[in-house]
């Protein structure tokens, strides 16, 4: 562990990635904070050195995974679906209360929206819209769901889908209540994740469901990712699962937020 807090500022470019290499063959993944940590460098030199075509690395769902194996990528999706556990699920149980049969609902992508799918009332008959491959396994075995899922453009850091067509075929449904997840819940930033390619997808549900409900636990309240999708004035209902301090919870006492805690 001691070459964590190594200096090597003379490395080239080929040395830091060989350095890379050989940190993603022992782990399967390196997020990129530990990548820069790793190198003593800063997280943009990390990306700069990953863009050249040449390497056998790439930087997906902010790790830095082997580009030929899918097992990196599969580790990363793993490592996201084990924090917090608990608390998204007690967000979605609440949040899956609301639906009822014959609804159709959207479930965006996500750890989060993983639970919710595994929260749907058993043989509740329902239509689902979703966009990820780890949603859409869960749904279609369901006696009683019609499944419709968006194709398009497949993105492994979050085993979900993109397109032009999709987002057509979105906007022609009509969805009684959408399921949104978020990386980050700011009380005056808004809601953001960290793919780009979620946001149109997000913001065409956002217009065309006649109910939206942010779903999310308890860690991502006060955080802020890149994208930006959503002022939280988008949402009806915003379900945080775990428990939140008194003052963060004066930071969102203007909104509609729920919190779903464990009854001890």
């Amino acid at each position: 562990m001691a070459e964590l807090s190594s200096a090597r500022p003379s490395e080239t470019r080929a040395q830091r990635l060989l350095r890379l290499r050989r940190a993603v063959e022992t782990g399967g993944a390196l997020h990129l904070r530990e990548a820069a940590e790793l190198l003593n460098v800063s997280e943009m030199t990390v990306r700069r050195d990953l863009a050249g075509t040449e390497t056998a690395l790439a930087l997906l769902g902010g790790y830095v995974v082997n580009a030929t194996s899918p097992s990196g990528i599969k580790y990363a999706f793993e490592q996201e679906i084990d924090q917090h556990t608990q608390d998204k699920r007690l967000a979605c149980r609440s949040a899956a209360a609301s639906i009822t049969a014959g609804d159709t609902i959207f479930i965006d992508c996500g750890t989060t929206m993983q639970s919710l799918a595994d929260c749907l009332p058993e043989d509740l008959p329902l239509s689902v819209i979703c966009y990820s491959m780890n949603i859409a396994a869960i749904v279609t075995r369901r006696p009683a769901t019609q499944v419709m899922l968006m194709g398009g453009l497949y993105h492994p850091s979050s085993q979900s889908f993109s397109s032009e067509e999709g987002l057509s075929y979105l906007r022609k449904l009509g969805i009684n209540k959408a399921f949104i997840s978020a990386g980050g819940v700011h009380p005056t930033r808004g809601a953001s994740c960290s793919n780009f390619h979620e946001i149109a997808i997000k913001q065409a549900v956002i217009e065309t469901a006649m109910e939206c409900i942010l779903v999310a636990d308890a860690s991502k309240l006060g955080s802020l990712k890149p994208a930006f999708f959503a002022n939280l004035d988008a949402f009806s209902r915003i379900i945080i699962g775990g428990s939140v301090s008194s003052e963060m919870r004066k930071l969102f006492k203007s909104l509609p937020v729920e919190y779903a805690r464990k009854v001890d």
